[in-house]
């Protein structure tokens, strides 16, 4: 019994020591990434980083206007936003083989059962289509540089103002409950834009 004993307290100490070892690795593998992060990245980091919140942001407003919103702005531009903010690593994921088999599935659907292609599924369905069939003047030039900012931002000062009118005022946009998520998420769709603008311009 003893034997036993001396056997799983040294099997638990040396689990122990395993464990404790890769969490420090674990932990200076986060200090060199965040380190190389903010030396590569720097101000163009906070740029993709407000891009991905701008991206979501744009998909956010989008389910909200197919569920609950169902305001009469224009929220159909919030799709040429997403293509021309979505990060590059999930733009080139959906442009790809994934995208062409969710976009031929959606076409099939829409053609061949229109019945039971919901109406929520229109938007996201056209975004997929966008960024699959996109000329490649849109997909890389145009998506790069900084005429897609500027058409980001044409489009995020469109809808704050949409939605500032609808609300009845800026402050009425800030104090309604439904109203203050809206904002919120159309600011970001500003702030992204106006940053990236500002760092090409310097």
């Amino acid at each position: 019994m003893g034997r036993m004993d001396y056997l799983a307290m040294k099997t638990d100490e040396d689990t122990n020591k395993l464990i404790n070892e890769d969490l420090n690795e674990l932990k200076l593998a986060a200090k060199k990434l965040f380190d190389h992060a903010t030396k590569l990245g720097g101000l163009g980091f906070g740029t993709s980083l407000l891009k991905w919140f701008a991206s979501f942001a744009a998909i956010y407003l989008l389910i909200l206007d197919r569920t609950n919103w169902k305001t009469n702005m224009l929220t159909g531009l919030l799709v040429p936003y997403i293509f021309f903010s979505f990060p590059a690593v999930l733009f080139h994921f959906f442009r790809g083989e994934v995208g062409k088999w969710i976009a031929f599935v959606a076409v099939v659907l829409r053609l061949f059962f229109p019945r039971h292609f919901p109406d929520w599924l229109e938007m996201p369905g056209s975004l997929i289509l966008l960024l699959v069939v996109a000329p490649n003047i849109f997909a890389h030039t145009f998506r790069d540089s900084w005429i897609g900012t500027a058409i980001c931002l044409l489009i995020g000062c469109y809808l704050l103002q949409e939605h500032i009118r609808a609300s009845g005022g800026f402050r009425n946009s800030l104090t309604q409950s439904n109203g203050i998520s809206n904002t919120v998420g159309i600011i970001l769709l500003l702030v992204y834009p106006i940053w990236a603008l500002v760092l090409r311009a310097v």
